[in-house]
């Protein structure tokens, strides 16, 4: 059993009730804009799309700005803090725009912490365990999101569906996260200067870094909101019910299987895990798109977190392994900016699609670009 450094722990216990607030909300969000605040379907892709994409240039801004002054703590809080924040607007919101706001400053706050956080991962971690740490991070976050979605659901069955009550009550954990950060240290380091002048050079990134991060791009072009995911369950005819415990198997198996697809990574090599994890997702995708059948959305939703499991922590440890500890809030910054801006255009065109062609349409797209960043990644590697 590898140690886990003190800030992992920590940060993992953060992630953990932040997600538990945040999935509180996700899963039932799609039912909220649409039948409560009577909001269509092309709305939601672009509220989930901006909101995702508004944070792009901040994490690289930010993540340049922490690795100038080689702070990450202050960065992290208040990205987390903003999130809190975040959810209260949406609980009040009584017509779309208010929770287009909401959205807007969740995604501020990961984009001020996004690069800083993972730098202190990397700064945890040595050459055989990236793998490991980051799955452990992406584990226990995720372990939160599959306790939201039943938190939301023991809730919906007290307050008779009224969905509003659960937006209220999932701002609770999300304060109790930020408790965590009075037992993070962080060690002095050099400071290279305290000025915000965002000048960097891409130059500076590897050219390895510099290929993944566009197939990281390719992929993200057709990996859409998990709205979609949501939405198309409830087309099937699931009950709001059965979609918010489908999501939550997704959560169980992202979270059961991102320690070992850490350790696997470690021993096999990250690529190897991530392009396993690029080929499960065109066949969840391909498979929503042809599928009539709800009772196969169960297993669909269990494959989805094995997907997720094999490509968000590994894809982090690869990003590792290409460059320096101290360039690290750059490095992850800009590669959350690449994706971010790719999932801004995924969710427009996915919603787009969905309404103007057909939902099966929304989710081809989808596989095509996955097994595109696929071949890509396999020939050049």
């Amino acid at each position: 059993m590898s140690k886990i450094p003190r800030p992992v722990l920590f940060l993992g216990l953060i992630s953990f009730f932040n997600d538990i607030a945040s999935e509180m909300l996700y899963p039932v969000m799609p039912i909220f804009l649409t039948q409560i605040l009577g909001a269509p379907v092309y709305i939601v892709g672009i509220i989930e799309g901006i909101a995702e994409g508004a944070s792009s240039f901040l994490k690289t801004v930010f993540g340049v700005w922490s690795d100038r002054i080689q702070k990450r703590k202050p960065f992290v809080f208040t990205g987390y803090l903003s999130s809190a924040i975040a959810k209260i607007i949406i609980a009040g919101a009584s017509s779309w725009p208010v929770v287009f706001l909401g959205r807007l400053t969740d995604r501020f706050g990961k984009g001020l912490r996004t690069g800083a956080r993972d730098a202190l991962l990397l700064e945890s971690a040595s050459t055989g365990n990236r793998g490991f740490i980051f799955g452990l991070h992406r584990s226990m976050d995720s372990m939160g999101a599959v306790i939201g979605p039943l938190i939301a659901l023991f809730l919906l069955n007290i307050f008779n569906n009224d969905i509003r009550q659960i937006l209220y009550i999932a701002v609770i954990p999300s304060f109790i996260g930020l408790f965590f950060f009075i037992f993070i240290k962080e060690a002095k380091k050099k400071v290279v200067t305290t000025e915000l002048k965002f000048s960097f050079s891409l130059k500076n990134l590897s050219g390895r870094l510099k290929l993944f991060i566009v197939i990281l791009a390719i992929f993200s072009l057709g990996n859409s909101s998990d709205t979609f995911l949501i939405l198309r369950a409830k087309d099937l005819g699931m009950s709001l019910t059965f979609v918010i415990l489908a999501y939550t198997v997704y959560n169980f198996f992202y979270a059961a299987f991102s320690v070992p697809a850490g350790r696997f990574a470690d021993k096999i090599g990250a690529k190897k895990v991530f392009a396993l994890g690029l080929l499960i997702y065109s066949f969840v995708y391909i498979s929503f798109a042809l599928n009539g059948n709800s009772l196969f959305v169960w297993p669909l939703f269990a494959i989805y977190g094995l997907y997720i499991a094999l490509t968000d922590g590994v894809s982090k440890a690869l990003v590792g392994s290409y460059i320096r500890r101290e360039e690290a809030g750059t490095a992850y910054g800009v590669m959350q900016t690449v994706v971010s801006l790719s999932t801004l255009l995924a969710s427009v065109i996915g919603g787009f699609l969905w309404t103007a062609v057909s939902p099966s349409a929304t989710f081809i797209f989808g596989a095509a670009c996955s097994l595109t960043a696929f071949i890509i990644f396999k020939a050049v590697r």
